[in-house]
């Protein structure tokens, strides 16, 4: 049977941050069920950023989404600013891929600084030792890669 776990969090603008999922074994798998971002200060000013979810470190944000990154697990557009010129939008879009490796939270904006908070739910997979076995060369291969 599957559980949820939950990690919530920060972020500076153009910081990363890891999220420690890693295991000896590496037998627990995880999928995101829900991501979800919100500036630290809604409405107070005019803010546009982008919130991603990857499976490797890569070292500071970019505005830029390009879906065919392979290491790209999640998205998230914000748009803020002041409520009577347009209401907060956003935009949360994530992959069913399971892994087995830390993953990582990184932010970007095109305007302003404001820090933004994300909070993901994962769902937690019991994985043979093949499966396993697999994600973590696909992990290695990733940071090989780069």
């Amino acid at each position: 049977m599957s559980k949820k776990i939950s990690f919530k969090g920060q972020l500076a603008e153009g910081l990363e941050e890891r999220i420690k999922l890693s295991t000896l074994k590496g037998k627990t798998g995880y999928r995101i069920h829900r991501f979800d971002v919100i500036m630290a200060t809604p409405g107070a000013s005019d803010y546009e950023c982008t919130v991603k979810v990857y499976a490797k470190a890569q070292g500071s944000g970019s505005t830029d989404i390009d879906f065919t990154e392979s290491d790209l697990l999640a998205v998230a557009y914000l748009e803020d600013g002041d409520p009577s010129d347009f209401p907060m939008s956003k935009m949360v879009i994530f992959d069913n891929e399971v892994f087995n490796q830390d993953i990582f939270v990184n932010t970007a904006s095109r305007t302003g600084t404001v820090p933004v908070n994300y909070y993901i739910e994962l769902e937690t997979v019991e994985l043979t030792d093949l499966q396993s076995t697999q994600l973590t060369l696909k992990s290695l291969r990733q940071i090989a890669s780069r």
